[in-house]
């Protein structure tokens, strides 16, 4: 088998950004359709009905005037919610991988990189 040994001394942070940015976004889109699936999971086994019952049977309050959980976790609410993560998630993600980037040039730079060793099989 053949071996190289091969150092990694620069990630260009501009690859690191656009890498980041479309496996955020697509993280995003799991997010939210995941948070879709576990409400229509939620709904249909009635665990709003039955957590909203017992919130109101504990407060004493009736319908009219009580805290009423099942619009305040209607679909539109939580599917809102979760986008709203997920746009912070990507725009975060994106700017922390391309930062660690530039701190791993740097480090990179004093140290010499990361050092692999890749055989090729037979």
């Amino acid at each position: 088998t053949r071996k190289a040994r091969l150092r990694v001394a620069k990630a260009d942070p501009w690859s690191v950004m656009k890498v980041s940015f479309l496996l955020s976004i697509a993280l995003g889109i799991c997010t939210v359709v995941a948070s879709a699936v576990l409400w229509m999971v939620m709904d249909a086994m009635g665990v709003f009905s039955t957590v909203g019952g017992t919130i109101s049977e504990a407060t004493g309050s009736n319908e009219s005037n009580g805290f009423d959980l099942q619009s305040f976790l209607s679909l539109p609410h939580v599917l809102t919610f979760s986008g709203i993560i997920a746009v912070i998630d990507v725009v975060l993600a994106t700017a922390l991988a391309t930062l660690g980037a530039f701190i791993y040039n740097l480090s990179a730079g004093f140290v010499g990189g990361i050092e692999l060793t890749l055989a090729e099989d037979e």
